[in-house]
This record gives C-alpha cells, sequence and structure tokens, in this order.
C-alpha cells in the first residue's frame, strides 16, 4: 500500500512550482515583463522603498522596458499616467520610447505629457541619460517645441511654476519662435532676456503690478506663485477661493493659520468645493490624499472641512465594486507596510505609509459591502472588530494603528480553513513580501492554503493587490487568481470587472493591452 503520508493528497501537486525568491530570499513568483513593467508603473515613484532603492526601481524598470514591444511600453505610459495618475513612470516610459520607437512616442506624447510638471519630469528624465541619450534629439524636441506652441500665454506662464529644469530651462534648450509680441515679451522675461514690458501677457502684468504694489488686486494664479508675497488676510481669502480643488486640500492648514476660516462663508466654500463630485473626478484623486489631508489636519480647521473631507473619500471610491457572496479582506499591517507609500525621498516623504493604503482600501471594500469580513495579519493574524456602518476613514484610522511584525501572507487562508470557512471573493492588500511562512516543498504556502480553500469553494476568487514596485507574488496568476497593483480609484475598477467574470485570461495585462494608442 502507498504511503499515506507521501500520497496523503494531490493538493500541491498541482500548484505551479514557484521561480523565483522576493526580496525577503522566500519562495515566490516571478511576474511576467509586462506584468511586472506594469507594477512598476502603477506603483513606483522613483524614491526608495523598503525592500529597494531608488536606482534600483530605475534598473529595473529600464531592463522591463527593453523586454517588451514598444507599443506595451506605450500603453503601460498611457495606462500608468490616465488611469494611475503617475507622474515620474509616464514620463520614464516616454523617454525609453523616444530611443526605441520615436514614432509611438510622437503618438502618445500629448496624453502622456499633458502638464507642465509631466513636461519638465520628461526633459530631465532625457537629460539625465538614464534613457541612453543627454540631448532631445530631433523628434523630442519637435514634441516639445509643438507642446509649448499648443498652450496660451497664460498656460505657459501659469506653468512656469517648478524648477530642475524649470520651463525657462526648456525654453532654452527647445529655442521656440515666438509667433506674438506678447509670447516674444513673455519669453523674455522667463528666461532673464530683454522684452518690452507693455507686451507682456496682461496676466504677467497684473502680477507685477501686484508683487511691486502698484496694484491692490491680487491676480488669479497658483498658489505656488502668490504665497511668497506679503498677502494680507483678504489676500488669502481670495486665494483660498480660487484654489483648485488640489490646492485647498494640502493647504487647510495654512488657511487655518492665516485666519481663512474665521469668515464663515469662506468656510462654508471651501467645503462645498472639497465635497464637490466633479472636483474631485477632475483632480485625478488618489483616496489616500484624503486619508493624509484628513488625518493631518490641524485642530484649527473647523469641524464641517473635515466632514467635507470624509464626504469627498466617499465620492473618490466610489469605484469599489458591491459583490455578491461572502467576502474576506486580509490588509498586511507588518512591519515593511510602515514604509512611506511613495516612497522615501529626501524633503519631501509622505507621511501617508503602506498600511494607511491598505487599510483605506480595506475600509472602503468593507464600505460597499457591509458583511464582508475583514482579517489583517502580520506574522499572524491580527483581532480587530470593524463596524461596517463607520465611515471610511474611521475605519481606516483604527486598521492603520495595528500591527508591526514579520509578513505571513498565508496566514489569514489558514484561520479560514481551520474553520471549513465559505466564501466567494479574497482580497489581499499587501507588498506580497511574505516569508515567516517559507516552506520547501511545491508551491508558496499562501498559494497550498488557498488550494484548500478552493476545494470547499470551487467558484471562489481571489485578488492580490500590491501597494510596492514589486516583481514577484505569493500567488502566481491563474483563471481565478488576479494580481493588480496601484493606489488609484481605477483598481477598484478592474477588480469589479474580475468578480464578475469580465476580464480577459491575462487579466491585468490584459486591460493594459485594451488601451487605444
Amino acid at each position: 500500500m502507498a504511503s499515506k503520508t507521501l500520497f496523503k493528497s494531490i493538493v500541491g501537486k498541482l500548484l505551479p512550482m514557484t521561480n523565483t525568491v522576493n526580496s525577503e530570499s522566500a519562495p515566490a513568483y516571478a511576474f511576467s515583463p509586462k506584468h511586472a513593467l506594469a507594477q512598476f508603473a502603477a506603483t513606483g515613484c522613483m524614491n526608495s522603498t523598503f525592500y529597494a532603492t531608488a536606482e534600483d526601481q530605475l534598473a529595473t524598470v529600464l531592463k522591463l522596458a527593453n523586454q517588451v514591444e514598444p507599443e506595451f511600453v506605450a500603453k503601460v505610459a498611457l495606462y500608468s499616467r490616465s488611469k494611475g495618475y503617475m507622474k515620474d513612470m509616464p514620463a520614464l516610459l516616454c523617454a525609453v520610447l523616444s530611443v526605441r520607437s520615436p514614432g509611438l512616442l510622437a503618438e502618445v506624447f500629448d496624453r502622456v505629457i499633458d502638464s507642465p510638471k509631466m513636461l519638465r519630469n520628461f526633459v530631465q528624465i532625457m537629460r539625465s541619460g538614464q534613457v541612453g541619450r543627454k540631448s532631445l534629439g530631433t523628434l523630442p524636441k519637435r514634441l516639445v517645441l509643438n507642446w509649448l506652441e499648443n498652450r496660451t500665454d497664460e498656460q505657459l506662464f501659469i506653468g512656469s511654476v517648478g524648477n530642475d529644469p524649470s520651463l525657462a530651462d526648456i525654453i532654452k534648450m527647445v529655442h521656440p519662435k515666438p509667433a506674438t509680441k506678447s509670447r516674444q515679451a513673455l519669453f523674455g522675461y522667463l528666461v532673464g532676456r530683454e522684452f518690452v514690458p507693455n507686451d507682456l501677457p496682461a496676466i504677467v502684468q497684473a502680477y507685477e503690478a501686484f508683487k511691486s504694489g502698484a496694484s491692490a488686486e491680487m491676480p488669479d494664479l497658483p498658489f505656488q506663485m502668490l504665497t511668497g508675497l506679503n498677502l494680507t488676510r483678504d489676500n488669502w481669502k481670495t486665494l483660498a477661493r480660487n484654489a483648485s480643488w488640489q490646492t485647498t486640500r494640502m493647504n487647510l492648514n495654512t488657511y487655518a493659520r492665516h485666519g481663512v476660516f474665521e469668515d464663515a462663508q469662506m468656510t462654508s466654500l471651501i467645503t462645498s468645493k472639497l465635497a464637490d463630485a466633479e472636483s474631485i473626478m477632475k483632480a485625478r484623486a488618489f483616496p489616500y490624499q484624503l486619508l493624509a489631508a484628513f488625518l493631518n489636519r490641524s485642530g484649527f480647521v473647523p469641524n464641517e472641512v473635515a466632514d467635507a473631507l470624509q464626504d469627498a473619500m466617499e465620492v473618490a471610491v466610489s469605484n469599489v465594486p458591491t459583490i455578491d457572496g461572502k467576502v474576506y479582506i486580509f490588509p498586511d499591517v507588518s512591519g515593511s507596510m510602515r514604509s512611506a507609500v511613495t516612497g522615501e525621498r529626501k524633503g519631501s516623504t509622505s507621511a501617508v505609509r503602506c498600511v494607511d493604503v491598505a487599510a483605506l482600501v480595506t475600509a472602503a471594500i468593507l464600505r460597499k459591502n457591509r458583511n464582508a469580513e475583514v482579517i489583517p495579519f502580520e506574522e499572524n493574524v491580527v483581532q480587530l472588530a470593524l463596524n461596517s456602518r463607520d465611515s471610511v476613514m474611521t475605519n481606516a484610522a483604527k486598521l492603520g494603528e495595528i500591527g508591526g511584525g514579520g509578513t505571513n501572507c498565508s496566514a489569514p487562508l489558514k484561520v479560514l480553513n481551520a474553520a471549513n470557512a465559505k466564501g466567494d471573493l479574497v482580497i489581499y492588500v499587501s507588498d506580497n513580501e511574505s516569508w515567516v511562512d517559507a516552506k520547501s516543498g511545491r508551491g508558496t504556502q499562501t498559494l497550498r492554503e488557498w488550494q484548500v480553500f478552493k476545494s470547499r469553494n470551487p467558484n471562489a476568487k481571489l485578488v492580490c493587490i500590491d501597494l510596492v514596485p514589486n516583481g514577484t507574488t505569493q500567488a502566481a496568476e491563474a483563471a481565478d487568481i488576479l494580481n493588480v497593483g496601484g493606489f488609484s480609484d481605477h483598481v477598484f475598477e478592474v477588480i469589479a470587472r474580475f468578480a464578475e467574470g469580465k476580464l480577459a485570461t491575462d487579466h491585468w495585462v490584459g486591460v493594459i493591452e485594451a488601451v487605444r494608442i
């Protein structure tokens, strides 16, 4: 008779073999080059993370971008900018295209390089030499010239905020030929050359008059262009009244310091602006940015403004699907999740951690799926009672305060299997760097536990949301397993389509392949 120990079950024999190790040297599955490039493009901010330096990320992305066809690079650039709301990665991919496929770069340039910040990122990357050239070259130079020519004088002046390179630096590089007197004067003004003051665009003349004190009327200009001036309280009110949604979200404490909220009408206006659904969507806001504003507001920011941030959060996560059946959510609260979600950068590291974003995603899904069960994990599962009727902000704050140990991705599934639990959808929100459960044998422990869960729930599906630039997973892609990366609300849309069986067999990569160039 065959050994019952050796042949006790077919469980495990059908699991795919692991083919790599993760950053903790534990068994893992490597993403395909396409999937890995998408993962880095949707989560990488070119800053150092818990497991990788900025230089490591850059080298990995460049390697991956040269392993896939240029068309896919172009589609990832479009996706990461339009759906992932990223800045550095899509600009880098455009720079890669300038070498690999200039024609494709021309086709996607205006849709990816859609703001002065993106233009400066692109030029900075091109001049760095990282993609194999230190100058713009003929076609990229023409694309930059066209970009400048297609903006109004006012748009260029407003876009002149920022350095390394500044818009003035870019103008000096590409030598645009001004078609009007006002454009000629504006270029001279920006680059520090001679110009005719009376030919300057009206907005520049108004700015200079206000700055010199010749006029008391403050022009309608971006926050950054005016805050260095000696502003009165009324000026600050005007600034707040004219500010964009993103600028408003970022400067609540500044408004409080300058007495803006002492005016009830201003408080009402700012409250309405923050909660405006159209403005939120237009701003391409990350839900975690709202969480940051909510958690970091000072005691001088009125309660109604805090309530508006909570209302805005409900809009920002409106893509969260309502899923038929039993849902389990596993937020990773281990120590590595304490790192900044956008990585470490001297002088500008985000206070929002990966664990905060995991908590936010969890709370948002719970909000829409009241019967969902949340099982946080680190080395083991962590007990925490959440009320699905509480706001997303409240539950996210509770989840962000727990945990801190090692990473054991299989722990929550093991608990469900011990209880013979039934379920339809399991969602991990993690960095996927599991190591506590590393064992010899076929597959990862997470996939072994998933197979046991599937034996009771044959129609169940597994979603692994990864929040960091990563090339491995604990659960290999399969018909019932989706790996998706990022922290924009588009992740929820992908999950919804997967849960409904509306994704192609290549899942997230298929979503990107469907992007039209």
